[in-house]
């Protein structure tokens, strides 16, 4: 860091006095400036070195830490009044001994001229010795301590180099910024010079802080509890001449001043002191990273010319006369600001993003009113401000800032504010920097919405009030409702209708820039794991007619990480409750952080009076509805089940009765082949209910006119007649269901009957038809081989089989109908052996032969016998 820059809240101290301590040392400043150059940022926290013991001053705030070795420091005081004691270090505590041998007091301090390293060892700091950082020392204070100072003794240079540790300049310029902030501290670190060192402003320094950190704070235990403040880092490497000025106390009035040399490569500029009132002509240091013009005339506003110094990271503004930063501009890169010992009354400025300290003690400041935005405000000190009187202004200073909030003046954040702090309401923090004044928490949430309604009353559309703005505590993946409730005024007329059109946002903050949600534009939101620790804020337009009326908007509490196991927030059962219409359950599952699954339907029956009922094989979102469920209530449950296996709590969704369709008939058809005495039926499919006495009707085409005739009715079925070759049938069904209601009827047409082919009619005499189908002819031997003979003698093979006669009638045209078979109705049988005729045939004459012919019958012949006879 850059070197010290003596008390800010101490007065100026007499120029004269300040040239003659300059003059004092400038044999060192040629030998001091080569080994400064490669000094860096450090913590100064060794002011008190040496300073004899002298009683506690009257304001315990008053107190003044500064030191000034070869490695300066940034003025401690810049904070605000009431700094905390500094702890030491193992190293420092092994150096005390040679400090006390070393150092005696003396009127002024007494420099040996060895080494700048040698210097910053002999500086170390003693356990006893305290450094506060305060803001309120007066003139006179500061001249009368001055007569005692410390005299720092110097050794050899060569022991530097063992004894670096011990010094805290050489640790902060080693250490890295993470490795300092874990020291768990609120007292200045204060920048430091590597160049261009001044003796005379070093000895200025030297003698300020050696009389002025003497004072210590009252013993309270949380003043003993030493601590430091925490500086942002300033990289001084190139510290050197090109990019430093120094003009402390030179009494300069103007920046355009001929000999002033500002240069745009300036980094560090140091004008505290001076008689400054306008910063005309600060554009040019547009590469300043530390700029302090503490304890000059400045009242503000006329900050404005900032805005060309966006590199300026430390920026010291104590002990003028300001009474407003509203003209202060953003500086994106600003992340110390002092302000202590002006005349603000409040802190409203433009938003700093990386501003980590606030140092605003010894103020008028009354109210929070216009508090800017400052994400990563680390520390906040208002000591000795008439505000300290506002009950819990800890927990409203950590509502405005955040999180981010580590120290409030000076101490850590009491565990009891922060506590209070959460029991406000998210939108407190707005309202604070709109004006509202702070009340107890319980009824934060009535006054805040009270405030803001007085804010907003005055836009709402004519005839209607606002009864309330509100969100739900929001949760991962959970469904978030935002409630904006609108009642028409009894004594005024709306008209046309109210609409509200919603918009949800995200901030971390309460008091950020909220970003809008895309699509986000509904009632309801769900919150995404992103959004986790994050603000909601939703903004509701009130509509009437084409007019749109200003927003009116709710803030939430922070978004909560989900538990992992999903919920319904929903169920909805969509469709036609009637008879074959497909209904479909939809589930909205809050899955609350885990990853979405495919969840467990079902559908029950629940018909009147009795309970619910599975039905089998409905384990679908959709269902179609079934004659079985006509005057039943279905039932839709669900159960969310995540991928990971956690199961939430099943919810039911009952649906109205469901009703009978109307009666209607489909896929109405004609059964049997159209050929004449054939018999046909007519069928569809029935729905709609149980059916009645549907009608059922046949009509026959007429060959002249092509109209239909009816032939028949109240029969599905028909014999088909020779009346009907050659026409067309047409079928009619007319449903009717069990209560007497009929549908549409609903008809088809038949082919043209066909002409039936010829067939048996008649049995044969002495057989019976065959009633059985024949596998084909094969299995039959064939007794005759005439086709056309309807007698046939039995031959005496024949005997123990059955008789089969086919018969295929045939039109005169030669066209062959269907064959018929029929059977005898026993197997042939044997008769007794007879004989149906006997004769002799022969020459009568002596000699001659006669033979005997005849005609056996009854199966086949034996050896039968022939006797011979005479007759007269």
């Amino acid at each position: 860091m850059e070197e010290p820059l003596g008390d800010e809240g101490a007065k100026k101290a007499p120029t004269s006095e300040r040239q003659k301590q300059q003059s004092s040392v400038s044999s060192m400043e040629t030998s001091m400036k080569k080994v400064s150059r490669t000094t860096k940022p450090t913590i100064s926290a060794t002011s008190n070195l040496l300073a004899p013991k002298r009683s506690k001053p009257k304001n315990p705030s008053d107190s003044i830490s500064n030191v000034t070795t070869t490695t300066t420091s940034y003025p401690q005081n810049q904070f605000c009044s009431g700094g905390k004691t500094n702890s030491v270090s193992d190293p420092v505590k092994q150096s005390l001994p040679q400090l006390r041998r070393s150092s005696l007091p003396s009127a002024k301090p007494t420099i040996r001229t060895s080494s700048v390293s040698e210097v910053r060892k002999s500086v170390s700091m003693d356990k006893s010795l305290r450094t506060s950082i305060g803001s309120g020392v007066s003139k006179s204070e500061t001249v009368k301590k001055s007569s005692v100072k410390p005299a720092l003794s110097v050794s050899s240079s060569s022991s530097s180099r063992r004894l670096t540790s011990s010094s805290l300049d050489s640790t902060g310029s080693s250490m890295s910024r993470k490795t300092i902030s874990k020291l768990s501290s609120p007292s200045a670190r204060t920048p430091s010079s590597s160049s261009g060192l001044r003796t005379g402003s070093l000895s200025i320094s030297l003698d300020r802080s050696s009389n002025l950190s003497s004072r210590r704070r009252a013993g309270t235990p949380e003043s003993r509890d030493s601590r430091f403040i925490i500086l942002p880092l300033v990289e001084t490497n190139k510290a050197g001449d090109d990019v430093r000025l120094d003009l402390r106390g030179h009494k300069v009035h103007s920046l355009n001043a001929s000999g002033l040399n500002l240069t745009q490569n300036l980094e560090f500029v140091y004008l505290r002191d001076n008689l400054l009132s306008t910063l005309e002509g600060i554009e040019i240091l547009k590469r300043v990273k530390v700029l302090d013009l503490s304890f000059n005339e400045f009242k503000g506003p006329g900050f404005e010319p900032l805005v060309n110094c966006q590199a300026l990271q430390q920026l010291y503004l104590a002990g003028n006369q300001i009474t407003s930063l509203v003209s202060l501009p953003q500086l994106p890169n600003l992340e110390f600001l002092s302000v202590a010992q002006n005349k603000l009354r409040s802190l409203s400025m433009a938003g700093q993003p990386r501003l980590q300290v606030l140092a605003a003690s010894k103020n008028k400041i009354t109210t929070l009113k216009s508090f800017p935005h400052l994400p990563v405000l680390e520390h906040l000190r208002v000591e000795e401000n008439p505000i300290l009187k506002i009950p819990h202004l800890e927990a409203a200073s950590i509502l405005l800032v955040g999180p981010t909030l580590k120290k409030f003046n000076d101490r850590d954040l009491s565990r009891e504010e922060v506590a209070i702090a959460k029991r406000y309401p998210a939108c407190t923090a707005l309202c604070i920097r709109y004006g509202w004044e702070l009340c107890r928490p319980e009824n934060a949430a009535d006054s805040t919405f009270r405030f803001l309604y007085e804010q907003w009353k005055e836009h709402f559309p004519p005839g209607y009030l606002l009864k309330d703005a509100l969100v739900d505590q929001p949760f991962e993946e959970d469904a978030c409702h935002c409630h904006f409730v609108f009642v028409e005024d009894n004594n005024l007329s709306a008209d046309p209708q109210l609409v509200l059109k919603y918009q949800w946002f995200v901030e971390e903050r309460a008091l950020s820039s909220f970003s809008a949600i895309p699509d986000a534009t509904g009632e309801v939101y769900w919150p995404k794991h992103g959004d986790i620790g994050k603000f909601l804020k939703v903004e509701c337009t009130p509509i009437m007619g084409e007019i749109k009326y200003p927003p009116v908007f709710a803030i939430s509490s922070r978004v909560s990480p989900g538990n992992g196991i999903p919920k319904v927030v929903n169920l909805e059962v969509q469709g036609e409750l009637v008879e074959g219409n497909v209904i479909k359950g939809y589930a909205e599952i809050a899955w609350c952080g885990g990853t979405p699954g495919k969840g467990v339907a079902s559908w029950l029956r629940r018909r009147w009076n009795s309970s619910p009922v599975v039905i089998a094989g409905a384990e679908d979102e959709e269902y179609r509805l079934t004659l079985d469920d006509i005057d039943s209530s279905l039932v839709f449950m669900y159960t969310p089940v995540t991928e990971e296996g956690a199961k939430g709590e099943p919810q039911y969704k009952y649906t109205d009765f469901v009703k009978a369709a109307p009666p209607s008939v489909n896929n109405v058809r004609i059964i049997g082949d159209v050929v004449e005495g054939n018999i046909v039926k007519g069928v569809g499919n029935y729905f709609g209910g149980k059916e009645g006495p549907s009608k059922f009707e046949w009509l026959r085409e007429n060959k002249n006119t092509g109209d239909f005739v009816s032939i028949s009715t109240g029969a599905s079925e028909y014999a088909l007649t020779n009346e009907d070759v050659g026409r067309r049938l047409a079928f009619v069904y007319s449903p009717i269901n069990f209560e007497g209601q009929e549908g549409e009827s609903v008809s088809i047409l038949s082919l043209p009957v066909k002409q039936a082919p010829p067939k048996v009619l008649a049995e044969f005499s002495g057989l019976k038809l065959l009633l059985r189908h024949l596998d084909g002819e094969n299995s039959l031997d064939a007794l005759s081989t005439a086709k056309i003979a309807k007698a046939f003698r039995i031959p005496l093979g024949a005997v123990g089989y059955y008789i089969v006669v086919k018969y295929t009638p045939m039109t005169p045209d030669g066209e062959p109908g269907e064959p018929a078979y029929a059977i005898s109705e026993k197997a042939v049988e044997t008769l007794p052996p007879s004989l149906n005729f006997l004769s002799i045939s022969g020459d009568y004459v002596e000699g001659g032969i006669l033979t005997a012919s005849y005609g056996y019958v009854g199966g086949h012949e034996g050896k039968s016998e022939y006797n011979w006879y005479l007759h007269e």
